[in-house]
């Protein structure tokens, strides 16, 4: 068992999940690619699986975010699409041109970021900021 394997094993066991083949693959999927769609993750895990079902795809997405493994980022406008870097309250860069998505560190201090100019009462614990715009690839194309 490889390094990243052992680590992914080790993810599931703590959160009380099985480790289970498709689990591992998502896993490792996602810590490869970045910020992919279903989509992507279901034809790179049915590369290293073989035949595996959309279906099971997305059970494996919603068991590894109710456990606290992975991050679901939802775009206006784009596909959803998923991470595995939860340990902290950073935010993304969406191109408008290409889609990609990147990571953007806390813009303010510590997590959650952004303190809201009017207190309604809440106790905030994470802000959600998505910056828009065009990555360098584009700008340069």
């Amino acid at each position: 068992m490889q390094i990243q394997d052992r680590r992914h094993a080790d993810w599931l066991r703590a959160a009380g999940l099985r480790v289970t083949a498709p689990r591992m693959a998502v896993l490792a999927v996602l810590e490869h690619d970045g910020h992919p769609t279903v989509e992507d993750i279901a034809h790179a895990v049915r590369r290293r699986l073989g035949a595996v079902s959309t279906q099971a795809i997305y059970d494996v997405l919603h068991a590894l975010q109710r456990h606290g493994l992975i991050r679901h980022v939802e775009p206006a406008g784009h596909p959803s699409r998923y991470e595995t870097r939860v340990d902290d309250n950073h935010h993304h860069f969406i191109c408008r041109e290409c889609g990609a998505v990147a990571d953007v560190d806390c813009a303010v201090g510590e997590a959650p970021c952004l303190l809201p100019a009017d207190d309604p009462g809440y106790l905030i614990d994470e802000a959600e900021v998505t910056y828009w715009g065009r990555c360098a690839n584009c700008r340069r194309a």
